[in-house]
């Protein structure tokens, strides 16, 4: 199974396609978690391969692993510095109005014993800005390309929902939550120094072209 979702390997690095509905890491109650199958992904390497970021578990595509501490610090490094180039795309319950732009909406935590934890827009909050573009409108519904600059958890959901006004299709906690949440993300590339860029892409998944959207559209 691993191996077909395999975008990119080699000495320092793997990116991997992963599936929606797979958490990165145990949640509080536990469950099934992409730590369960690192053993799976040593390919040939003794030391277990490490997530360097998170994606949200219904969030599918390129995930990175560190094969080596070396790498792994390297690669936060990049991350925290902003120095990797990430896309992402969505297909929300609604059209923009625009067709291009970006949303510089700061964001902060809250959480209640009802609800549970969510990202709420807030002036004080920690900074976060996304850059958008609109690839196709069909159905009511449209496909839209992100290049976040900075990755605030929940950014994206909160950024569409709140900043665009139409929340990520699929989204239980800022959106109706009817069906599979549609976000993914579709490409990651780091440089490094002396080394070629690390440079990976993931085709969309099987509930974006039920939804109407194929790679053809991007």
């Amino acid at each position: 199974m691993w191996a077909e979702k395999i975008l990119y390997i080699d000495a320092e690095a793997i990116v991997l396609d992963k599936p929606a509905g797979l958490a990165v890491t145990p949640g509080k109650k536990g469950g099934e978690s992409l730590e369960d199958y690192l053993d799976a992904l040593r390919f040939g390497f003794q030391r277990l391969p490490s997530p360097v970021h998170r994606l949200d578990k219904d969030t599918s595509g390129c995930l990175l692993l560190s094969r080596n501490p070396k790498a792994h610090k390297r690669f936060g490094h990049a991350f925290e510095a902003r120095r990797v180039e990430k896309q992402y795309v969505a297909v929300l319950d609604g059209i923009p109005t625009a067709t291009e732009g970006t949303i510089d909406l700061p964001l902060a935590k809250i959480s209640s014993a009802e609800k549970g934890w969510r990202m709420i827009p807030r002036a004080n909050g920690q900074s976060a800005l996304t850059h958008w573009r609109l690839l196709k409108a069909k159905d009511g519904r449209a496909l839209v390309l992100f290049k976040p600059e900075t990755g605030r958890t929940h950014q994206l959901r909160v950024h569409t929902a709140e900043g665009l006004g139409h929340p990520i299709s699929g989204d239980p906690i800022y959106g109706a939550g009817k069906g599979p949440m549609l976000l993914h993300a579709l490409s990651l590339k780091i440089e490094r120094d002396g080394k070629p860029a690390i440079e990976a892409k993931a085709p969309l998944p099987p509930t974006f072209v039920q939804a109407g959207f194929t790679d053809a559209d991007l």
